[in-house]
């Protein structure tokens, strides 16, 4: 297991515990949202002799506000962590999956990335190109025994909208929020089912089937007023 985050006390932990399980654990701190993050994560596997059979890109941050409110760097930093990043890893260990014929991508998107955003536009944006990408490139390996496949929960417990104020509109207070384990398994069971889609949760799918059910304009019109903040 070779694990990635920026917080080198995080992965720290995380290594003790895999350890404490009998599972060999190795730990890559680094930035997402830096221009050579791939590469460094690239020569890291290369120093330890391994190769990537299986990626979960499950790196991702949320902003909320207007997007001329909101910062422009913090926006793009963003879109580098949830779009640029993901795709950059994706594309550097698909050729040896191919290759190998076998192992996979599991991305982690959002049911968000089913309709556009108001005061979270970059976020929504985001998902909305992990679910494309994800499918166009599940298309494009199929035959070849690698699978990709996307998650797209709806709110689940983790930390990220405990930061700043993602948290505080009225969509997030009224939605029910899944526990991460139990969506991560979902996740897990898909990709090992060789799915190229995933939505946990009954109430989830119920969404997904409201929203294309309703027109655009009303989604939107909908989604400005939940989605300002309290």
């Amino acid at each position: 297991m070779v694990l990635v985050d920026q917080s080198q006390q995080l992965l720290d932990d995380l290594a003790v515990e895999f350890a404490s399980s009998g599972i060999p654990a190795h730990a890559i701190c680094v930035d997402l949202a830096c221009r050579d993050a791939g590469q460094r994560v690239e020569n890291r596997l290369s120093e330890l002799g391994v190769y990537c059979d299986v990626l979960v890109n499950s790196a991702g941050i949320a902003l909320l506000g207007t997007a001329a409110q909101l910062d422009r760097e913090e926006q793009l930093r963003l879109l580098d962590i949830n779009a640029r990043a993901l795709t950059d890893l994706t594309v550097r260990v698909l050729p040896g999956m191919v290759a190998r014929r076998h192992g996979g991508v599991l991305n982690v998107g959002s049911i968000c990335g089913y309709a556009p955003g108001p005061n979270m536009a970059a976020y929504y944006a985001s998902k909305a190109y992990v679910r494309s990408f994800t499918a166009a490139v599940a298309a494009e390996v199929a035959g070849t025994g690698v699978t990709v496949t996307c998650l797209s929960p709806g709110i689940v417990r983790t930390d990220l909208f405990k930061r700043g104020n993602v948290g505080q509109t009225r969509v997030l207070k009224l939605m029910p929020r899944a526990s991460a384990p139990a969506t991560a398994n979902a996740g897990w069971r898909a990709f090992r089912a060789g799915k190229t889609l995933v939505v946990p949760g009954l109430t989830n799918r119920m969404i997904l089937a409201l929203r294309f059910l309703l027109p655009g304009a009303l989604t939107l019109r909908l989604l400005s007023i939940l989605q300002r903040p309290l």
